[in-house]
C-alpha cells in the first residue's frame, strides 16, 4: 500500500529535491503544495503519482484540506529573511496543528543557524545550541516548538543547499551570472573552505530517514561530500567554459546594500558563516544508514550549472 505524503514547499530547493525523490520510490502518494501552481506545473505536471495543489500555508482551512489521510509531512517552507519573526512560528503553527489533526508525523527541513558559532570541530547532533543571532534564535524557537507540540517529528540540519531549481540559495547567484556568460560573484573570502549539500543527496537521505520509525523524536544532521573553497568552485565553472572574472562580495559590501534592502539588512548578521563556517559532522547518519549520499562537488556542480544552462 502506497504512503501518503505532502511536501509542504514543493516548488523551493530542497522541496522539488524532496518531492522528485519520493516520485522516484514509487512507493509515495505525493501531495506537492505551494503557492504557485504554474511553477508546480512546470516542474511535476509530467511526473506519476503526484498531485499538484496551489495554496496559501497562512490559510489553516487551505491547509487541513490537503493534509487530509497523509501520514508524513515533510516541511520544506520558508520565508524572506525580514519576514521570519513575525511569519515562520505562526507558519509552523498551522502545520502543527495540522500535522496533529492527521496524526501525521512531521519532517522539518532546518539550517545550521541555531547551533550558533562552532570553534573548528564537526558539529554533532549534540553540540550545545547556543545561537548570537537573532535568526538562529527564531530557529532553535521553532525547533523547541515541535518538540513539545505532541507531534512525532524528524528534524533535519543541512548546510547551505545548492543543486538544480535551488535559487534561494548563496550559490545560486553565482551560477546565474555564469550561465548569462557575465562576471560573477561570490560571497564572502574565496579562499576560505566551506560546506554545501548537493539538494538531491539530502533529499535522498531524508526520505530513507522518513521511512524509519526509530530516526523520529530526533534531530539529524545531514553534511555535505566535504568543504570547498570558491576558488575551488570557480575552478570546475571554469571547467564548463566559463572565462570571466569574480566579484567578490565583501561584509562591507553587504551592510551597504542594506541600506536601501530588507533582505540584505538581514545578511549582514550571518556574515560570520561565511569567516568561520559550521560543518556538520554524518557520524550519526552513517550509522542509521551505513552510507551517506555524497555527490562530488565537480558532478554536482556541473549538473546544477547543465540544468540552469537549459532552463536559460
Amino acid at each position: 500500500m502506497m504512503k501518503k505524503v505532502l511536501v509542504i514547499g514543493a516548488s523551493g530547493g530542497m522541496g522539488y529535491a524532496i518531492t522528485s525523490e519520493l516520485i522516484s520510490r514509487e512507493i509515495f502518494e505525493v501531495v506537492a503544495f505551494a503557492r504557485t501552481r504554474s511553477k508546480l506545473e512546470r516542474l511535476f505536471g509530467d511526473k506519476p503519482n503526484i498531485s499538484i495543489i496551489s495554496g496559501d500555508v497562512f490559510n489553516t482551512d487551505e491547509l487541513r484540506a490537503v493534509a487530509q489521510d497523509v501520514e508524513i509531512i515533510f516541511h520544506a517552507m520558508n520565508v524572506p529573511y525580514h519576514e521570519w519573526e513575525a511569519k515562520l512560528p505562526v507558519l509552523l503553527t498551522n502545520i502543527l496543528t495540522v500535522a496533529r489533526e492527521a496524526n501525521a508525523r512531521l519532517i522539518a527541513v532546518d539550517n545550521i543557524y541555531a547551533y550558533g558559532r562552532a570553534s573548528g570541530e564537526k558539529v554533532a547532533e549534540d553540540f550545545p545550541k547556543q545561537p548570537h543571532t537573532k535568526k538562529g534564535q527564531i530557529r532553535l524557537r521553532l525547533e523547541n516548538m515541535i518538540k513539545e507540540s505532541g507531534v512525532q517529528y524528524l528534524i533535519a540540519h543541512f548546510p547551505d543547499f545548492y543543486g538544480p531549481h535551488a535559487e534561494n540559495t548563496l550559490l545560486n547567484e553565482t551560477f546565474q551570472r555564469v550561465v548569462r556568460d557575465q562576471k560573477t560573484v561570490f560571497v564572502g573570502d574565496p579562499t576560505i573552505p566551506r560546506e554545501y549539500i548537493y539538494t538531491p543527496d539530502g533529499a535522498k537521505a531524508l526520505v530513507e530517514l522518513s521511512l524509519r520509525d526509530t530516526a523520529y523524536g530526533q534531530n539529524w544532521n545531514i553534511p555535505g561530500v566535504g568543504v570547498i573553497t570558491g576558488n575551488e568552485i570557480l575552478q570546475i565553472l571554469r571547467r564548463c567554459g566559463y572565462s570571466k572574472g569574480l566579484t567578490i562580495i565583501t561584509k562591507f559590501m553587504v551592510r551597504m546594500g542594506g541600506l536601501f534592502n530588507p533582505t540584505m539588512r538581514e545578511v549582514v548578521e550571518m556574515f560570520y558563516l561565511n569567516e568561520t563556517p559550521v560543518i556538520l559532522s554524518g557520524e550519526k547518519l552513517a550509522r542509521e544508514l551505513g552510507t551517506i549520499p555524497l555527490t562530488p562537488y565537480e558532478v554536482g556542480i556541473v549538473t546544477t550549472f547543465n540544468v540552469m544552462k537549459t532552463l536559460g
